[in-house]
């Protein structure tokens, strides 16, 4: 590898069930192009061999993408035929497999090219159970290292046997953002949001996210912050019927709580450049695009004590993190950071997030660790 750049294939095994096309996919899939962009910035070569109901190749930014027909009627996808060749022609010095529910393709492909190291990384993968672990296992051994956007996130795979002492465990955020701060009176302006403080919530009504536990706390909150307002971006919601029983029924939450439902993407920014804090009670989570996209435009998060979250948030050096299902802890968060100065909190956010967040700050830790597996 001596005096060459160093060449990574980025792979997913995952098809697209809606056969869209290669260049659609790229528009609908931003993290495809921007984590292997990112690493391409940062020094690597970068290839992208991609499933897909369509074969072709595209180049964008410096970055080649291989999108290979994917046969469903193989034994797994990485029995493709052609896909041996492409790899072959390749001859990457690392592979980077998304996903950690591919264990028949993990294994094809370490027999395709046995000396090439594999980084394989959590996606809000949970282990399989115990009756396919074996398969898993197999995967694994092959691999030289496992990448979770938290370490803490590896421990259930470590428990059931399924990563080895050998295999090396990094952490790794699964992507980054592209949104930046911006004035928030003129955020304000353009959507309408007010209060003090002003609320976001950015997320499923489901159990997960537990939009209960919040709304809870933010009625506690309400005593002490008489001008609070919250407002709730989300598309699916099973718990809507609840939520809004709940908001019905308590005098502190009714006229302050507005469900908002689904919002374009791109209003998302500048209702996060509006808003004083992201409130969230996840119960668990693979990384956390809100909040990461949260950090990005500088908002403060109060947000659940949860493995990724406390990653995210440099274990709780902006914002405020709280114990998942504890409405009253949640309620003492919001009094603490509303008491802080929100200029140099918003500051020091976006301070963060340039630092240890960045698709910069990605892209450099990708290809340190692509050298780490694969030393020149």
């Amino acid at each position: 590898m001596s005096g060459r750049v160093l060449h990574v294939a980025q792979i997913s095994f995952f098809v697209d069930p809606q056969r869209r096309a290669p260049p659609q996919l790229l528009q609908d899939w931003p993290t495809l192009g921007d984590v292997a962009e990112a690493t391409e910035q940062a020094g690597a070569q970068v290839s992208v061999v991609q499933a897909c109901a369509y074969s072709e190749r595209l180049t964008r930014n410096k970055v080649d993408y291989h999108f290979f027909t994917a046969d469903l009627t193989a034994p797994t996808v990485a029995n493709t035929r052609g896909l041996k060749k492409l790899i072959d022609d390749l001859q990457p010095d690392v592979f980077h497999v998304h996903g950690l529910g591919f264990p028949r393709d993990v294994a094809v492909l370490a027999s395709m090219s046995p000396n090439v190291p594999i980084l394989l990384q959590d996606h809000a993968d949970r282990p399989p159970r115990i009756w396919r672990r074996r398969l898993w296992r197999r995967a694994f051994a092959s691999a030289a290292g496992v990448a979770f956007c938290a370490l803490e996130q590896s421990r259930p795979w470590t428990a059931a046997g399924l990563i080895g002492k050998t295999t090396r465990i990094y952490e790794i955020s699964e992507s980054s953002s592209r949104f930046s701060p911006g004035e928030q009176s003129q955020a304000r302006a353009r959507t309408q949001l007010r209060g003090d403080p002003c609320l976001l919530w950015v997320g499923h009504l489901n159990s997960n996210k537990d939009p209960l536990t919040v709304l809870s706390g933010v009625s506690a909150a309400v005593r002490e912050l008489p001008n609070l307002q919250l407002w709730c971006c989300f598309a699916s919601a099973p718990l809507r019927a609840e939520v809004t029983r709940k908001i019905e029924a308590d005098p502190r939450l009714k006229g302050r709580v507005h469900l908002l439902g689904a919002v374009a993407h791109s209003e998302i920014e500048f209702l996060m450049r509006a808003a004083d804090f992201l409130v969230q009670g996840s119960h668990q989570e693979g990384s956390g695009y809100a909040l990461l996209e949260a950090l990005a435009c500088g908002l403060p998060p109060v947000v659940t004590d949860i493995p990724s979250f406390r990653t995210l948030t440099g274990d709780g050096a902006v914002g405020r993190l709280w114990p998942r299902g504890n409405a009253l802890a949640c309620a003492d968060a919001l009094l603490s950071i509303a008491a802080q100065p929100r200029a140099a909190l918003r500051a020091r956010v976006r301070e963060h997030f340039d630092r240890f967040l960045s698709f910069e700050a990605l892209g450099r830790t990708l290809t340190q660790t692509y050298r780490h597996l694969r030393p020149a």
